[in-house]
Formats: C-alpha cells, sequence, structure tokens
C-alpha cells in the first residue's frame, strides 16, 4: 500500500511541477506581448501569436490595428495581474487583470497553446461586465 501511494505521491508532484513550469511560461510570453504592446513593438508582440492568429490577420500590423481598435486596454495596460491557469477540455487559459491608461481594471482570459516554439496566444476573450473602476 505504501509503494502506490508512493507512486501516486511521485506522480503528483511531477504533474504538479510541470503545470508551474508552463504556468510562468505563458505568464512570460503574455507579459512580453502585453510590454511588446506598450512600446508599440508590433513585430515583437506579433511573436507571440500562435500560428492561427498569423494567418488571420495576415501581417503584424494588420495585428496591431485589430488590438488597438479592438483592446485598447491591451494596447496600453499600465497593470497586470496574473490570476488562475485553467484547463479547459485539454487546453490552457490564463486569466488575467489588466489596467488601462484610464485606470479601468479589465478581466481577460488567454487561450494559451503549445507550439515547437513554445507557449504562444490563440486568442484572447474580455470577460464581459469585468471591469472595474480605479
Amino acid at each position: 500500500m505504501r509503494r502506490i501511494f508512493a507512486g501516486f505521491l511521485g506522480i503528483w508532484m511531477s504533474v504538479t511541477a510541470l503545470l508551474a513550469q508552463d504556468g510562468d511560461a505563458i505568464e512570460t510570453v503574455i507579459g512580453n506581448q502585453l510590454q511588446a504592446f506598450n512600446d508599440r513593438d508590433l513585430q515583437e508582440a506579433w511573436s507571440y501569436a500562435s500560428p492561427n492568429i498569423k494567418r488571420l490577420f495576415g501581417t503584424p500590423d494588420n495585428f496591431g490595428v485589430m488590438v488597438e481598435r479592438g483592446y485598447p486596454m491591451v494596447w496600453d495596460n499600465t497593470d497586470v495581474q496574473f490570476l488562475e491557469l485553467l484547463e479547459v477540455n485539454g487546453g490552457q487559459i490564463q486569466k488575467v487583470m489588466i489596467r488601462d491608461a484610464s485606470g479601468t481594471l479589465h478581466t481577460l482570459l488567454y487561450q494559451m497553446i503549445e507550439t515547437p516554439r513554445g507557449w504562444q496566444i490563440n486568442g484572447v476573450q474580455l470577460l464581459p461586465g469585468a471591469q472595474l473602476g480605479a
């Protein structure tokens, strides 16, 4: 019985360590892209987008226009807080709270995919009604 428990404990610890590494890598990717938007470095921001996003928008400039118009809190972010990392249908969703340039808080869900180049952003969803005043 001890061996079985020890085996389960070992597996659980390994899985927990891998999830923590994934969480750190995912936060780094999102944080780097947010900084790239603040720096107006569209090429750098584009590098964190998944192949699906790149096919959809075609160029870093088109991508930048979409983010500026559709996600102004991402385009001009002043504070970022990473909330929980969720597993949904086998995929990873990172919940992020972002403060925009006017001080309003927004909660977004970042859909992440693991590619040969590492974790990449495959989509972002703004949670409705999640805006909070300064």
